[in-house]
């Protein structure tokens, strides 16, 4: 996780520090062999050379990149978690839960969508 390391410590908040720090490695354990890598100020995980997700902090919220795709297939169960989303990103305030097991589902779509996928981003 080294590779989070200078982004982690632009987070001046340390409660959202953590909180970032706790998901990302929940990441790296739950999918080792996702590649943890830092682009556009972000922090994301990659396979095969193509996204899988991202991640950023905001003053009220870590927010969560799964691509449109993601989100168009998650919708519902983002809603039922009580998190607010645009066609991009997932917003989960500071003061809420994590739902690793919404996340989990949404990584594992993106692998498994993009398994065939030859670039960066879909088309």
């Amino acid at each position: 996780m080294e590779v989070f390391t200078e982004y982690l410590a632009t987070l001046e908040q340390p409660l959202q520090r953590v909180r970032v720090e706790e998901v990302l490695a929940w990441v790296a354990s739950k999918f080792p062999n996702l590649e943890p890598k830092v682009a556009w100020n972000q922090p994301m995980f990659i396979d095969h050379g193509t996204f899988i997700i991202g991640f950023s902090a905001a003053k009220q919220h870590m927010a969560i990149a799964p691509e449109i795709a993601g989100i168009n297939r998650f919708s519902d169960e983002i809603v039922k978690a009580g998190y607010d989303h645009t066609k991009q990103l997932v917003r989960i305030k500071w003061e809420q839960a994590v739902d690793y097991s919404l996340l989990e589902d949404m990584i594992a779509f993106n692998m498994m969508d993009k398994a065939d996928c030859s670039t960066f981003w879909r088309k």
